[in-house]
């Protein structure tokens, strides 16, 4: 139980359970001797008061021992609800107050005091007139002095509850006091983590003690953290730009080879012309996945590339017509409508061919794969959709990271597609998700854009947009 506590209410509770056993042994020691006392006082209050009864008492018989008289009434002394009897030198009693039938006949008397029948009796020898001896019993109710030691032990239990709960409550106090410097650390840290912001210092105590030196090794470890990502932004930018600036350099002896590379393949006969239109698709892919890189990297390096006012509708068509020739065993279906936001319209064009193209390569023949472009409210919405067998739960979770391929794609694409198409939508302000299909069945694709400002009629103009579908 102790593990699912708070330090401070497991600090409060051990001080109080230390406290209780203190008070509890405490009270045993003390109840024990006030008990000790009070009976003691008890008997010696019962034998001091049978010697002044007896002292005072006039007993008379006559000659043949029987009673007379007693001189004052018993009754005068029998307060507190006591008993008092005269018995003969035999034993016999001859005389007694009210109370006193009480007690049994009781065996031959002997000086001194006993318990019997819920009395404390003490016996005292006294003289008659005019002549003969007999005794003089005194007793009390032991119940009255039981009931004054059960009311020192319910003291004194009270007094161990009461000093207790206060210890319980005092404990609290101090532990929370006490814990007050790890309460700050912990906000400290706590508001760090949710703002990632290492520049803030956590709050040093003023005493040099555990708490302090807690504090120290945080700031310690904040600043080796502050180091540590400084030091890995710096490489991770420099690798981006290196990246970048590679793949920009690649451009120009790719496009150098590809040239040749074309030219022998139309200039060759036979194996050799297999071999460079072999080497020329090689070459081509390989730009491909430099572009791709290019992209990625520049999206990663914050290289953002100029922006102005592009139709979604535009660029849906544009990549359809230039996927027609390898969408010929499939149904393409575009339902553009205006949609514009603002982009670079080159990073745009390539979201909706790899959209396009992903569904071509993952479907089999004769798979319908729709296009759409409309607005909802604020936004520009891009679709991508196909009836064909979907993504495989095991994939979606991992669907937008680089260099990820479902199965059936072996080397047939780079596996960057859907991470440029995630790249340049976050780039764009926007979002791209793969949403349930409407019948359950195939993949949907849909990418969300800010809204660009209104057009002017000019720029309406400058391009006349198709009919509502086309097909391929």
């Amino acid at each position: 139980m102790l593990a699912h506590l708070s330090i401070r209410w497991r600090l409060a509770g051990i001080s109080a359970a230390l406290t209780f056993a203190i008070l509890c042994g405490f009270a045993y020691v003390i109840g024990e001797l006030t008990a000790r006392r009070i009976r003691s006082d008890f008997s010696n209050q019962i034998v001091a008061t049978t010697e002044d009864v007896a002292s005072r008492v006039k007993v008379r018989i006559d000659t043949q021992g029987r009673l007379l008289d007693v001189q004052p009434e018993l009754d005068d002394f029998a307060a507190n609800r006591a008993v008092i009897r005269i018995l003969t030198s035999d034993g016999v009693s001859i005389a007694g107050s009210t109370r006193a039938r009480s007690l049994s006949p009781g065996s031959f008397p002997i000086v001194g005091t006993k318990d019997s029948d819920g009395f404390k009796i003490a016996t005292q020898r006294i003289s008659f007139e005019p002549f003969g001896s007999g005794f003089l019993q005194y007793g009390r109710q032991l119940s009255d002095v039981q009931a004054t030691v059960q009311r020192v032990r319910l003291f004194l239990l009270f007094g161990v509850l009461m000093g207790t709960g206060l210890a319980l409550v005092a404990g609290l106090m101090l532990a929370r006091r006490a814990m007050a410097p790890i309460a700050a650390l912990t906000a400290t840290t706590r508001e760090i983590a949710r703002t990632r912001d290492p520049n803030r210092r956590v709050p040093m105590p003023d005493a040099d003690d555990e708490v302090a030196e807690l504090a120290r090794t945080l700031e310690e470890m904040l600043q080796a953290l502050e180091a540590s990502r400084a030091e890995s932004a710096h490489m991770l930018s420099q690798q981006r730009r290196f990246v970048a600036d590679a793949s920009h350099e690649l451009r120009t002896p790719l496009t150098s080879v590809l040239a040749n590379l074309d030219l022998l393949a139309e200039t060759l006969d036979g194996d050799h012309r297999e071999v460079a239109q072999s080497a020329l698709r090689s070459s081509q892919r390989m730009r491909r996945l430099v572009a791709d890189l290019l992209l990625l990297a520049r999206q990663d390096a914050k290289r953002a590339a100029s922006r102005e006012p592009v139709d979604l509708q535009r660029v849906a068509v544009a990549a359809a017509a230039e996927l027609g020739p390898i969408a010929s065993e499939h149904d393409l279906h575009v339902d553009a409508a205006p949609a514009r936001t603002c982009g670079a319209e080159d990073e745009l064009h390539r979201v909706a061919l790899n959209l396009m193209e992903n569904a071509i390569k993952h479907t089999p023949p004769g798979t319908t794969i729709s296009v759409a472009t409309r607005t909802e409210g604020a936004e520009a919405v891009l679709e991508v959709f196909d009836d064909g067998p979907g993504v495989p739960p095991e994939l979606q979770a991992r669907l937008f990271e680089r260099f990820v391929r479902g199965e059936g794609d072996r080397g047939g694409s780079s596996g960057l597609g859907l991470a440029i198409v995630r790249a340049v939508a976050d780039a764009h302000g926007g979002s791209v998700v793969l949403a349930p299909p409407d019948a359950g069945r195939g993949a949907r694709f849909t990418v969300r854009l800010p809204l660009a400002p209104i057009s002017t009629p000019a720029e309406d103009a400058s391009w006349v947009a198709p009919g509502p579908a086309a097909t391929a």
